[in-house]
Parts: C-alpha cells; structure tokens; sequence
C-alpha cells in the first residue's frame, strides 16, 4: 500500500490548481479565451502550467513504483521532495518575462534528477530479477 507518494501527489496536485487558477485569471483580465493572444505573461503562465501537466504525472508514477517495491522510505521522500522544490523553481524561474535561468535550471535539474533516478532504479531491479 502506498503512504508516501499519495502525500506528495496532493501537494502537486494542489499546486497544478494554483498554477491553472494563475492561467485562468490572466485570461480572463486580458480577455483572451483561447491561445495566448500575443501576450508574454500568459503564454509563460501557460508553459509553465503545460510543463507541469507533462512531467509531474510519469515522475509520480515512477516513485510510486518505487514505493510499492518497498525502496528505502527516505530515498522517496527525496524524489518527491525534489520534484515539489523543482516543480516551484520551474514556475519562478519561467513565470518572469525577463526569466531568471538560474531557476529554471534548478527546476528541470529537480525534475529530471528524480525521473532518472526512479527510472534507473526500476530498470535495475527488473534486470536483477
């Protein structure tokens, strides 16, 4: 039974909220209901938002694999605590119009560092087997 990956997915999900709510609101002040319109900080809002839809989902797939093969518990806290550090630095690092890509370097490294890692694991325990 999964308890670690659940918590974590909540606190994602709640911020893949904030994050659609942010795109949501920028569309309704600039009227623009479909696209971007040519505006900057909705088209950021909106990658921002996408990214997040396109990585959280597999990395939390993978670290509940994870845990359902009973991997040591403080390794998926890790994993998880680094995608939710990852997923905020990406937003704040992408959301300026002038883009501080520090953060955003930060973000996809806790991305994919958690993805690979998972991913690394899962191969190797299905090769040791």
């Amino acid at each position: 039974m999964l308890s670690i990956v659940p918590f974590y997915a909540g606190l994602l999900a709640l911020f893949y909220c904030f994050l659609a709510v942010r795109v949501i609101r920028m569309r309704r002040t600039e009227h623009i209901a479909i696209g971007d319109g040519g505006n900057a900080r909705l088209r950021r809002a909106i990658r921002v938002h996408s990214n997040f839809a396109e990585y959280v989902p597999l990395a939390l797939l993978l670290f509940a694999f994870l845990e359902l093969q009973r991997t040591a518990p403080l390794l998926v806290h890790g994993l998880c605590l680094a995608l939710v550090l990852g997923r905020i630095a990406h937003a704040c690092g992408v959301s300026r119009e002038k883009e501080n890509y520090h953060w955003r370097e930060i973000g996809m490294f806790l991305t994919f560092g958690p993805i690979i890692v998972a991913a690394t694991r899962l191969v190797g325990a299905l090769i040791l087997f």
